[in-house]
């Protein structure tokens, strides 16, 4: 039923199922549909709903547009330069949903070491886009090992969902347990999400935030794959060449440093597993970090 290619990390490159991100972007926009329905029709208070605009309905939009821009980029490849500003579209309903809601969602986003700037108008228009560009992007970018494109992005959630209240943690309790199973077959190498699940799971974790205005704890959890991802642009742009790893049938090493990857498997052969469950401590250390900061 599902396309497979080559997992290009295991002995002998078995054929893997590929594009399983689908069901993520449909399970999710059946459950989101549904929660605004219920409380549509019996008035139930499990939607973010104020002065007529639904967190259920905003977040299912942008989660529908990843999965699409993901299977556009899966069918045709598209180039980087497209991608890039492609999801600026899916920021034009957290625009409204946070315009209309103004009163709650805030303008202002705390820094560490920096403290707390007020975008005033500029918030909706230039931060929200710049939000959903970077974080959809940036988690697009680290992947292409079992686990690593699901995993990471799990955490996040994980830290963002924990933070936030009853009402919205009940948005995304769905999608993050259907996204969990998706992730624990990834691991082991069952199944792969492709760009379609790379992309709507970016768009959930930057909706989600601005919806429940979690803006700083999810600046603070994505600086590793912000680390990683101007590694690489960095690397093409004055290298001219792109990060990649060497299999030996059982370990992977790389001879060069241009990607988180390659950095930490650097003259250092490492395991598929090894390297994916480094950089989930990692993403899991800075995320607590951001679940702390929020508290403080």
């Amino acid at each position: 039923m599902w396309p497979k290619v080559p997992d290009q990390h295991k002995p002998g490159k078995p054929l893997v199922p590929w594009g399983l991100g689908v069901t993520y972007v449909l399970f999710t926009t059946v459950y989101l549909f549904a929660i605004y329905f219920l409380n549509e029709v019996y008035t139930l208070g499990i939607d973010l709903s104020t002065a007529g605009v639904s967190a259920a309905l905003t977040l299912a939009i942008c989660i529908l547009f990843g999965g699409f821009m993901g299977m556009l980029d899966d069918w045709i490849d598209l180039k980087w330069r497209y991608k890039a500003f492609m999801p600026l579209i899916a920021a034009l309903p957290l625009m409204y949903y946070a315009i209309a809601n103004s009163d709650i969602v805030r303008t202002s986003i705390s820094l560490p070491f920096i403290g707390l700037i007020n975008f005033d108008g500029f918030y909706y228009f230039l931060i929200i886009p710049l939000i959903v560009m970077i974080i959809t992007n940036v988690i697009n970018m680290l992947g292409g090992l079992n686990g690593l494109e699901t995993v990471c992005p799990a955490i996040i959630l994980i830290g963002l969902t924990a933070l936030s209240s009853p009402t919205a943690q009940l948005l995304m309790i769905g999608p993050l347990i259907f996204w969990l199973v998706l992730a624990y077959f990834n691991v082991r190498g069952k199944i792969f999400v492709g760009n379609t699940g790379s992309f709507a799971i970016g768009l959930t974790v930057a909706s989600f935030a601005v919806i429940t205005d979690l803006k700083s704890s999810l600046i603070i959890s994505i600086l590793p794959y912000i680390f990683n991802s101007a590694f690489i642009l960095l690397s093409v742009f004055f290298v001219k060449k792109k990060a990649n790893v060497i299999f030996d049938g059982k370990r992977l090493v790389s001879e060069h440093r241009r990607s988180l990857v390659t950095l930490l498997t650097y003259r250092r052969p490492l395991t598929e597993r090894q390297i994916v469950a480094v950089i989930s401590v990692i993403v899991a250390v800075f995320t607590a970090f951001g679940v702390i900061y929020q508290f403080l």
